[in-house]
């Protein structure tokens, strides 16, 4: 049996839907699940993973465990406490989605020593472990859907800096490789989509989806940062500011990892605004 953490989450709950589809057994969570988060026959099960022993009920009879790394709780989980709780429930495999700030911003608060400080928790674990760190997520755009649906603008900072967002579809059908399938454990996954992708180019392609002009709006730094302060701490801020607008070549690199677990090109993000337009008409 399969526990699915963070199941309501663009990653968790595509995962859920693959697992399901595949004819496995899940058990989907997160705080506030219901039975309209889930495919039919999936067992869901409302648990915080920062109250580590509200998972017990979650983890008993399992084999193996997603773990998404906390998001905006990140800072209060406790992740050892997570993973003995786990383990006492007979989990064997754990799969951490982190993320790719890991490895490029080791020494940010809010993306490197945190993260790794999780990700370390998961090696120690004594579990067979593999460690998923995508870069930025295409459904990123889902914050622009209110001002392209009322008034056809979308604003955003460094408009013509590329980086190579993924589909979180895709996170989701390793994940799902990671956790059936032998030959993950130990291994560390960087994944991303196929060619990099501007906020301006990506206005572009909402407007062609949609049949109708959206006005690109370039933010100043300060204006992204008043906005984004809004919802996201500011070490989160400052940092993710950093890295939209002063990438490293590490986080402009192209991987290869998707392609050579799922045998297909990652897909685009043109690929994921089909699928998802309805949020922006």
């Amino acid at each position: 049996m399969f526990v699915v953490t963070g199941a309501t989450g663009n990653v968790g709950r595509s995962l859920v839907q693959a697992l399901a589809a595949a004819g496995a057994q899940v058990t989907a969570t997160s705080r506030g699940i219901s039975d309209a988060d889930v495919p039919e026959g999936v067992r869901y099960t409302r648990a915080d993973l920062v109250e580590p022993e509200s998972l017990r009920p979650v983890f008993d009879g399992a084999d193996a465990l997603f773990l998404q790394s906390g998001g905006p709780s990140a800072h209060l989980l406790r992740p050892q406490d997570i993973l003995d709780v786990a383990k006492a429930g007979g989990v064997g495999r754990v799969v951490l989605l982190s993320s790719q700030g890991v490895a490029t911003r080791p020494h940010s608060a809010a993306h490197g020593d945190l993260g790794r400080s999780i990700e370390v928790a998961v090696e120690q674990s004594g579990l067979d472990w593999t460690i998923l760190r995508p870069g930025g997520f295409d459904s990123n755009a889902y914050a622009w859907a209110e001002s392209v649906r009322t008034r056809r603008t979308a604003a955003a900072p460094f408009a013509d800096i590329g980086l190579p967002t993924i589909d979180p579809d895709d996170i989701a059908e390793v994940a799902a490789t990671a956790l059936r399938e032998d030959g993950h454990a130990g291994r560390t996954y960087e994944l991303t989509g196929p060619a990099l992708s501007t906020p301006r180019r990506r206005a572009e392609t909402i407007a062609g989806v949609l049949g109708e002009p959206v006005r690109f709006i370039e933010q100043s730094r300060d204006e992204a940062r008043a906005h984004m302060l809004r919802f996201m701490p500011e070490p989160v801020v400052e940092s993710t500011l950093t890295i939209l607008g002063e990438p490293t070549p590490a986080e402009q690199r192209i991987s290869p990892d998707v392609e050579r677990l799922l045998g297909r090109a990652p897909r685009t993000f043109a690929d994921w605004a089909q699928r998802h337009i309805a949020a922006f008409r």
